[in-house]
């Protein structure tokens, strides 16, 4: 599994999509770090990533939907399934792989952390539970998309599906307030606020598993067919 995540990642920068996941990224975030934080004369860390957890959605896809859906339109896929190497790990090596791309990026956000220490003491615990959280809400995105990438061999169409598929979560709490512990950024919300909650992390951990369950399984009726 650790040879495919070195590739995978490897690939990330062998190409733009790397680059350009992790400038837009940084854009995002500097943007809203400006509004968010800097326009208020705050020196609250965590108040961007309200704003950057929503357009993460929008940007999360680059990362994800070439996974499998360009091993499938190109033909390589073949080789993949029937290498030595068992689903599972090639699922988890792509996945993993693309966490770490996240992991990056969210390091790099530490600079802004590393500016508002110059103007004031910003609250380290609440900034290291905000990035906690964000990334597992990254993770929650990243086993989407790679879902939806395994079941279409157009990179475009993994993309909407994944977009769509959040974006429609933004609005269940709006159909019944039942729903609202199904949105996942309203879940997110309280990570900024300090807050640690077991429910909220245990959903976005079964979710993630679930999407790669299901990948794993989708895979594996495709090899069985082939």
């Amino acid at each position: 599994m650790f040879a495919i995540i070195k590739k995978e990642v490897k690939s990330y920068f062998l190409s733009p999509i790397g680059y350009v996941f992790i400038g837009l990224f940084l854009l995002m975030c500097s943007i809203f770090f400006y509004l968010d934080t800097i326009s208020y004369g705050s020196v609250n860390f965590e108040y961007m990533f309200y704003s950057s957890s929503t357009l993460l959605t929008f940007i999360m896809p680059i990362l994800t939907m070439r996974m499998f859906a360009e091993e499938r339109k190109t033909g390589t896929e073949q080789l993949l399934l029937t290498s030595p190497v068992s689903i599972t790990q090639i699922v988890l090596g792509k996945f993993f792989s693309a966490v770490i791309i996240m992991i990056i990026a969210e390091a790099l956000c530490s600079i802004y952390l590393i500016i508002l220490s110059f103007f004031g003491h910003p609250h380290l615990l609440t900034a290291v539970v905000t990035l906690c959280g964000f990334l597992l809400l990254s993770m929650a995105y990243i086993s989407f998309g790679m879902l939806a990438s395994s079941i279409t061999e157009n990179q475009i169409i993994a993309g909407i599906v994944t977009i769509g598929f959040f974006v429609l979560t933004w609005f269940l709490p709006q159909i019944n307030e039942i729903f609202s512990s199904y949105s996942f950024i309203n879940m997110f919300d309280k990570f900024p606020a300090g807050l640690v909650s077991i429910a909220e992390i245990t959903i976005f951990i079964s979710f993630t598993i679930l999407c790669i369950l299901l990948t794993i399984i989708v895979l594996c009726r495709r090899k069985s067919c082939k």
